[in-house]
C-alpha cells in the first residue's frame, strides 16, 4: 500500500516552554490515548560518549526528551537498556537486539498499552512540543499506521506515530534481517506530513537536526533552529 498524503491542516499551534525540573507531571494537553517511547538504545559511536546523558543548554539530551513527551502524555517510556534508564522511567528493552531503531520501535509497540504511539529519538532536542501535538492530532483524525513527517523528501522515522500494528510489519522485517525502516512505509498505510504542509503550519525542517557528533553538539549551542 502507498503512503497516503493528507492536505487538511491545522493552524494557530504554539510552542509551549519547558518546565526544567517537572519530569513526570504532564503539562496541557497530556493526551491519555498516547504513549511515548524515547528511543535511547543507540551506541554512540560517533558521539564518543552516550548520547542520552551529554548536555545541550544545561541539560542533557534524555532530560529534554522526557519534557518534551511529558509535554503530549503522562504515559512517557524510555527504550534502551533497564541498568542504565530505570531511575528516569520505565524502560523497554529490544527483542531483536543490535538490529538498529527498528528494534526499538518494534520493542515500543509491542509493549504499548495504547493503540497511539509517539516514537521520539533522544538526539533530536529542537523538536517542540508543538510539532507532537500536530501529529497526534493527525493520528487522531486519520486510520494511518504511521504519521510520518518528510521534510525535504527525507522522512523522520524517528519522530512519529504509530499505532501498535506497525510492529507487525518491523517484526516480519527483522526476522528477515531488514532493518530499514523507511521502506516499510510502502508495505502500511502511511501519512506523509510533507515540506509543504510542515512549512505552513509553521515548522522549519531544521528542527529534525539530529546531533551525531561532538562538533555537532558544540554547533547547536551558538545557534538557534528551533524555527
Amino acid at each position: 500500500m502507498r503512503p497516503v498524503r493528507n492536505s487538511q491542516k491545522w493552524h494557530g499551534l504554539t510552542h509551549r516552554k519547558f518546565i526544567p525540573t517537572v519530569y513526570h507531571r504532564p503539562m496541557d494537553g497530556a493526551s491519555p490515548e498516547v504513549t511515548a517511547f524515547i528511543l535511547a538504545g543507540g551506541k554512540s559511536t560517533r558521539m564518543g560518549a552516550d548520547k542520552a546523558f551529554v548536555t545541550l543548554d544545561g541539560q542533557t539530551l534524555l532530560a529534554r526528551a522526557l519534557q518534551l513527551a511529558h509535554s503530549v502524555t503522562r504515559n512517557v517510556r524510555i527504550v534502551g537498556d533497564t541498568a542504565k534508564f530505570e531511575a528516569f522511567a520505565p524502560v523497554v528493552e529490544d527483542a531483536f537486539r543490535d538490529c538498529g531503531p527498528l528494534a526499538g520501535i518494534h520493542a515500543a509497540l509491542r509493549t504499548s498499552p495504547t493503540e497511539l504511539n509517539l516514537i521520539l529519538a533522544v538526539d533530536v532536542p529542537f523538536v517542540p512540543p508543538s510539532l507532537l501535538q500536530y501529529m497526534i492530532m493527525h493520528a487522531k483524525n486519520f486510520p494511518a499506521t504511521a504519521i510520518v513527517p518528510r521534510p525535504n523528501g527525507g522522512w523522520q522515522p524517528l519522530c512519529a506515530v504509530y499505532r501498535r500494528k506497525f510492529a507487525d510489519a518491523a517484526e516480519q522485517a527483522l526476522r528477515a534481517g531488514r532493518y530499514k525502516i523507511d521502506v516499510l512505509f510502502a508495505t502500511v498505510q502511511t501519512q506523509a506530513i510533507e515540506e509543504e504542509e510542515l512549512t505552513t503550519a509553521g515548522f522549519s525542517a531544521k528542527i529534525f537536526r539530529n546531533l551525531n557528533t561532538r562538533e555537532e553538539l558544540e554547533a547547536a549551542k551558538s545557534e538557534d533552529v528551533s524555527r
